[in-house]
């Protein structure tokens, strides 16, 4: 049937609709065949048609085929054109093959195709994507210098990028380039860059550009407002919060379900889940449709509040009214069961998730691999992290990071450090999170001196330690009695421009009472009330455990009734500390001291029962303890295991 096709006019079309009807139809294998007849018949296939053929065969992956293709183009055409040549670089980016997208790009102009910001915005984006801001920021200059002009979508993914990365500062001065060459910044890329000042809790800045933005023009959108009032209600002042919305009521910007999704996600920030809640059911009331961003915030809070039968109920709403999920609902949702612990569940809807065609990205796989860790379920954590690969979902800076901390806090730093230089390997831009991560994980070994290596690494990097790091490096030389290189790095912690908060007081305090060394204790407690701190819980508690610890009972006792003079509310740790610490001394004072805490509405636990019991049967008073035990049977403890001991 195909010997006389190119007698007719219409051979081409016929052959090229049929192609593009198979490759609609998902069967690539016959598309090919219908190729092959083409070059037979002497029949030159379209460029577009080719274009989609070859996006098809990176999409399944046919990589043999796509490069047997690209030389028939070659040789027998049709050329290559820049639209080739974008599908098949962005074709490779998505399987991760950034490499040979970059040589593609490079070898246009031997197919006399010039690069254009199209091709180069994908490559700059996968970079990104990956978390290689470095090879895309080289890329821009790439750009420039072979006379392409970047667009401010470039610009928008350069600056997401870095904003992703926690680096706001590099973020801001790539706002000031844009301006420079002459590129007017728009509303993404101001959004991009008060979000991420929202996210490093500096909401007076992110205020700033939205003054900043409104001064050059550039109207605010619902995403303008929706990271402002979220902002304001989590981290800035709930009347700064109230305050913007009640001005985007006067402005009348925006339509009414934008009004909801704003509304709603500041209520949910401000905890307020009662009122966000009566929101959607009144606009579903009233006819209403709010969109998967009102639902989204009201999912997020009850998943962060822990009321993920809540969070589920939103979300079959949210299904009943046919609103497909994001990302962002998928991730909420795991993030509630995950927070509880129940990992096989929150495993299981993942799956579901997937199978329905649910959009799932890292961001879902990261919230259950930190949930492995809190669990401590190594193995989970593991399997997780492999899963994910397995599946062409690439680990992101964040993900490295929750895998290297978790296995840190494992005291697996051999292979946290090696999932480091992976990190590295890669391209990922290590942040201060993973450099903190893995100095506490050498610090509680004792590697004290590795652990100032890579704070000096962290510099040569580019990066400024910060107040944790100093912290942990303090904690570390505390635990290990080494106190005057704690006060050495203390000191260094005020050379690099940083003031010490309440941890770095608590840390040194903590380390000079175990060392017995209360004139340093008394000097840094005044170093703290001069510096504006006052004592905290655990400042007190550590106190209380000095005083304990070398007997002064009496001091211990003030120590108490000043936490109480100071409005400052006792834990369980401050009074099994002075349970110990009196038992230690006087049985008899030990009860009193007792009935004293029973009466301020101290429920006693198992560490205070322990305590107790044991110092009974060391005293050999048995009797005693069994009396004082029936005297507890209105505390919900298991005392059997004590008193069969």
């Amino acid at each position: 049937m195909w010997e006389g096709h190119y007698d007719y006019e219409s051979d081409f079309s016929v052959l090229d609709t049929l192609m593009r009807a198979f490759l609609t139809a998902g069967m690539g294998t016959r598309a090919l065949g219908i190729l092959c007849r083409m070059r037979d018949v002497g029949a030159v296939p379209s460029s577009s048609a080719m274009t989609t053929l070859f996006e098809f065969l990176l999409r399944v992956g046919d990589y043999g085929s796509v490069w047997k293709m690209f030389r028939d183009m070659i040789r027998e055409g049709p050329c290559p054109s820049n639209y080739t040549f974008n599908a098949m670089i962005l074709g490779f980016c998505r399987k991760g093959h950034l490499r040979t997208a970059e040589s593609l790009l490079n070898v246009m102009g031997k197919y006399k195709c010039n690069p254009d910001v199209c091709g180069y915005n994908i490559l700059i984006n996968a970079n990104c994507i990956r978390g290689w801001t470095s090879s895309a920021l080289g890329c821009v200059q790439l750009m420039i210098e072979r006379g392409c002009t970047p667009s401010i979508f470039t610009f928008n993914i350069i600056v997401n990028a870095l904003c992703s990365e926690g680096n706001v500062v590099e973020a801001r001065k790539v706002l000031n380039e844009i301006q420079e060459i002459g590129l007017s910044p728009n509303v993404t890329i101001y959004n991009t860059l008060i979000n991420g000042h929202v996210k490093a809790r500096d909401v007076g800045q992110a205020n700033m550009l939205y003054e900043e933005m409104r001064s050059k023009g550039i109207i605010p959108d619902a995403v303008t407002f929706n990271i402002l009032v979220a902002g304001h209600f989590k981290f800035g002042r709930k009347e700064d919060g109230d305050r913007l919305l009640r001005e985007l009521l006067v402005m009348d910007l925006l339509p009414d379900h934008s009004l909801c999704d704003i509304s709603v996600a500041g209520l949910c920030w401000a905890g307020r889940l009662d009122e966000a809640m009566e929101i959607l059911e009144n606009m579903l009331e009233k006819g209403m449709r709010p969109s998967v961003v009102a639902f989204n915030s009201v999912i997020a809070a009850y998943s962060r509040a822990g009321l993920e039968e809540d969070a589920y109920k939103v979300f079959k709403l949210m299904m009943k009214f046919s609103l497909t999920p994001s990302s962002s609902t998928c991730s909420s949702l795991l993030m509630g069961l995950s927070r509880k612990g129940r990992l096989e569940e929150a495993r299981e809807h993942l799956y579901k998730m997937m199978h329905k065609g649910f959009p799932i990205n890292k961001v879902a796989f990261t919230v259950l691999l930190e949930g492995y860790f809190r669990k401590g379920d190594l193995a989970g954590a593991k399997d997780i992290w492999n899963e994910m690969q397995c599946r062409g979902i690439y680990p992101d800076t964040v993900a490295f990071s929750a895998f290297i901390n978790g296995l840190s806090k494992a005291g697996l730093i051999e292979e946290a450090y090696d999932l480091f230089l992976e990190m590295s390997d890669k391209g990922l831009m290590p942040n201060n999170f993973v450099y903190n991560s893995l100095i506490a994980g050498f610090c509680n070994l004792g590697r004290i001196n590795e652990a100032q290596k890579l704070r000096r690494e962290m510099k040569q990097n580019g990066l400024v330690p910060d107040i944790f790091t100093f912290n942990i490096i303090i904690n570390g030389f505390c635990k290990h009695a080494t106190m005057k290189s704690a006060f050495d790095a203390f000191m260094d912690m005020h050379c690099a421009g940083l003031v010490p908060d309440i941890v770095t007081y608590n840390t040194l305090i903590g380390g000079y009472c175990e060392a017995f060394d209360m004139v340093k204790v008394n000097q840094f407690m005044n170093n703290m009330y001069a510096n504006g701190w006052e004592p905290d819980i655990t400042t007190y508690n550590i106190r209380i455990h000095g005083f304990c610890s070398s007997r002064k009972m009496n001091r211990a006792v003030m120590m108490l009734d000043e936490l109480l003079s100071a409005g400052v509310v006792p834990d369980s740790v401050t009074y099994n500390t002075m349970m110990n610490g009196v038992c230690k001394d006087i049985l008899d004072r030990a009860m009193i001291i007792t009935a004293k805490l029973l009466k301020m509405a101290f429920i006693p636990n198992v560490i205070t029962t322990n305590v107790l019991l044991s110092h009974f049967c060391k005293q050999g008073m048995p009797r005693r303890a069994l009396m004082w035990c029936q005297k507890q049977v209105r505390f919900p403890l298991n005392l059997t295991r004590f008193l069969i001991k």
